[in-house]
This record gives C-alpha cells, structure tokens and sequence, in this order.
C-alpha cells in the first residue's frame, strides 16, 4: 500500500512540473492592460504594442458581475416596454400567432445584442489595438515623406553637380587634340 502511495505522488510531482515547461513561450505582440485611478500605463519596448484602459475605482464590482437577470431586478419601463407589442400577430411580429410570427425573433435578438454592446462600458481591446497601429503607421509615413525628401534633395544636387561639369569651360586642344595643360607628373 506505501509502495503505492509513493508511486502516486511520484506521478503527480513529475506531471506538476509539465505546465511549467510550457509557459516559456515567446513574449506577446500585444499587451492588454487595465490601469485604476491615477496609476502609470507601461511604456512599450521594442516592437510591443501596449493598449491600456483606465478604471475608475478598483474596488467596485465589475458591472457584468452586478446585476441578475431576476423579473424583481428589472425596470419598470422595461416591463411596459415588454407588453407594447401585444397584439402583433403575423410575419415578422415574433409571435406565436399567425403564419410566420416567428420570423421578427431573430431580428429582435439582433437589435438587442446590437444595443447591449452600443451601450456597453466594457473595454474594446480590438479598437484599441487597431488605433494603435493606425498611429505607428501614421509615423511610418511621415518618417518616410522626410526621408523621400531628403533623398529628392541629393538628387537636386547631384543633378546641379552634373549641370556646372558639363558648363565648364573645356581645355583648348593643339593640332594632335591634346590638350594644352600640363600633364601631372
């Protein structure tokens, strides 16, 4: 029975130390951040995009976690608002009344879900990063407009070089059209 006992937890120590050795991945692109009050959002390093949202009070409970969906929690214009379609029958009414009463549910769902998440207080993390992006790209173009016109500039030059070579006076040339200045030695 002890040999056994012993070979179980010889089994769980060498399993326990499996996650271990997974968690060395490489480090993410992007770090998602909540920051409360007044407290500092980390600085990005390298190719790292850091996207931060701000809480107010870290002490208060989430908002998903605050409420039930229990009839005594709901609002009293919410009730009424439930009984303002009574009476609707046919297609597109989200009936059980009627041919195709059915068919405005999926619609009502829709419209719901579309307002919850208008009205949602909940961070967007998919905005955030791409706003993100869009600003580094912003900087891209402009680092690359500068460096265009730095490169049009030498180019500029380049050409006025060329211009004053070829306006220069040329040597004058005797019989044989060699010149006439003297040759370095």
């Amino acid at each position: 029975m002890k040999t056994a006992f012993a070979l179980l937890a010889a089994c769980t120590a060498a399993f326990t130390t499996l996650p271990a050795a997974a968690q060395d991945a490489a480090e993410p692109a992007v770090n998602q951040v909540i920051v409360y009050g007044d407290q500092k959002c980390p600085e990005a390093t390298g190719e790292e995009i850091v996207v931060c949202v701000r809480r107010e009070d870290p002490f208060r409970l989430p908002g998903a976690f605050r409420g039930t969906d229990a009839p005594a929690n709901e609002a009293w214009s919410e009730r009424v608002a439930a009984n303002a379609n009574v009476g609707d029958t046919g297609a597109g009414s989200c009936s059980t009344v009627g041919q195709g009463g059915f068919t405005g549910c999926t619609l009502e769902q829709i419209e719901r879900a579309v307002a919850e998440q208008a009205n949602s207080d909940e961070a967007r993390f998919g905005d955030l990063i791409a706003e993100e992006r869009a600003r580094r790209l912003s900087e891209i173009d402009q680092t690359a407009a500068e460096e265009q016109a730095r490169v049009e500039q030498i180019e500029r030059e380049y050409e006025a070089r060329l211009a004053a070579e070829r306006d220069a006076e040329t040597p004058a040339l005797d019989a044989q059209g060699n010149s006439e200045l003297p040759m370095p030695r």
